[in-house]
């Protein structure tokens, strides 16, 4: 049975780091965010993706979010820029641009660098994208690989490298990195290409840039190899850029999903990383509030 919970009392329960779906639907945003909780240790510096939480206004948003000590708000474009700046957040992971080839709109998942004939767009774009991210002091803007589409993995590669290198020397002059995000092809992402470390990995050393890093995706590679800490471990140089979910279901990080995250984080602190941790988990809760004390909770389980 479900009891009703008080307001001061679901404050009072969720300020002591316990999520309780059941009343935090009587709370409002601005609470969860007010809420006290014990100094964060810091040594993860921790962000939010913004389309994980699409019914919420960025503003709203923004502030929940540097009320819970995040540093960034994340997967956003230059004109996002003046929301963030307003809350004292950065965004950590600049979206991707797109671009035209004929009817087609490239850039995003299924349709990038792994294809010679849309790079003469993508640069342009990425060029752009850079010196945005770069007048704002933003670290990092993430790129896709492209899906197969019946293209070998060995071409794929190939044609990767030619079109980054492209951009990379702007990237090296500019101090922002240029990341591919690692994504799985078996339950979100049919098809896609870059859905393996190694590939990923090797991606990076081919085109021999310190700007081009992998965005290690723990939700996604999870799904795909397992090993996580392993792979960290043993890949943790060419990694700019890490996100979270739970498994199976891309949910919270709770008791109902099999990654162990305390573990995984601590993993990434003991690499000497430097970077930023986005949680990229779907709330299962519709309500702001439920929704927002799911990433407090996040966020908590993250600081190790």
């Amino acid at each position: 049975m479900t009891y009703p919970v008080s307001r001061r009392t679901a404050l009072k329960q969720l300020g002591a780091g316990t999520v309780l779906a059941s009343g935090l639907g009587l709370l409002q945003a601005s609470e969860v965010a007010a809420v006290p909780s014990t100094a964060p240790k810091g040594r993860i510096k921790q962000s939010v993706c913004q389309w994980c939480f699409r019914g919420m206004p960025l503003d709203e948003l923004c502030a929940a979010a540097a009320g819970m000590g995040l540093k960034s708000v994340e997967l956003l474009g230059p004109k996002d820029f003046p929301t963030l700046k307003k809350h004292g957040l950065i965004c950590a992971m600049v979206t991707n641009p797109t671009a035209k080839v004929g009817n087609l709109s490239v850039g995003g998942i299924s349709h990038a660098w792994n294809r010679l004939e849309y790079h003469d767009a993508l640069v342009p774009a990425y060029e752009a994208q850079l010196q945005a991210a770069a007048e704002a002091g933003y670290p990092s803007v993430i790129c896709f690989s492209g899906n197969r589409a019946g293209m070998s993995d060995a071409q794929g590669l190939e044609n990767c490298v030619i079109g980054l290198k492209r951009i990379l020397p702007l990237a090296e002059k500019l101090g922002v990195n240029v990341v591919m995000e690692l994504l799985n092809s078996r339950v979100n992402h049919a098809d896609y290409m870059c859905d393996r470390t190694e590939w990923g990995v090797e991606l990076c050393r081919r085109a021999g840039s310190e700007r081009l890093k992998l965005l290690y995706d723990i939700y996604h590679m999870q799904i795909m190899e397992g090993d996580v800490i392993a792979t960290i471990r043993r890949h943790h140089q060419y990694i700019g850029h890490y996100h979270t979910a739970g498994v199976p279901g891309r949910n919270e990080l709770d008791e109902n999903q099999e990654l162990f995250y305390p573990a995984i984080m601590r993993a990434i602190v003991e690499t000497g990383y430097q970077g930023y941790v986005g949680q990229e988990f779907i709330p299962r809760a519709r309500e702001t509030a439920a929704a927002l004390a799911a990433l407090q909770h996040g966020v908590r389980v993250c600081d190790v």
